[in-house]
């Protein structure tokens, strides 16, 4: 068998490659699909990661906390830290849809004609209920939201 430098050197570069591309870290994005970008960035933090925004879809951007996370992956890429490339592997890539909601005249959303759309309003009719009966459980008990106990003088 002859072995050129040539052989040692395309070995060399191919073991390389794969060290820095491809046996990486095995590691998984946390299941934070339908959970909101507020709550999904505090579950990536707790775990020891950084959530970053890849995709961002509709225009109610102004309340980004509430946009609904409908994608999460792994950062599949390479980062150059102090001289030394390595997997980026504590970042998770987010895809958000800032159109929650039902559409209205002045706010975009899925159409109360589509699947989402009456998934979104039966849900939002059914918390309001909920709402209304916690409420008027309080009121029949005498309580009312955000009451405290009436401070006693003492003498």
């Amino acid at each position: 068998m002859i072995v050129s430098a040539s052989t040692v050197g395309a070995a060399g570069v191919a073991i390389g490659a794969l060290g820095l591309f491809g046996a990486g870290i095995a590691s998984a994005a946390p299941d934070v699909v339908g959970m909101t970008y507020g709550d999904a960035v505090s579950e990536i933090e707790d775990g020891g990661g950084t959530a970053k925004i890849a995709v961002t879809v509709g225009d109610r951007q102004d309340a980004m906390g509430d946009c609904l996370v409908t994608n999460a992956t792994d950062a599949p890429f390479v980062r150059d830290s102090e001289g030394e490339f390595g997997h980026a592997d504590s970042e998770v890539l987010l895809t958000l849809n800032c159109n929650r909601g039902a559409a209205t005249a002045t706010t975009p959303g899925a159409s109360l004609g589509s699947p989402a759309g009456r998934d979104f309003q039966a849900k939002a009719e059914a918390a309001a209920e909920a709402a209304q009966n916690e409420q008027d459980e309080l009121t029949q008990a005498g309580e009312l939201p955000g009451d405290t106990e009436p401070e006693i003088p003492t003498g």
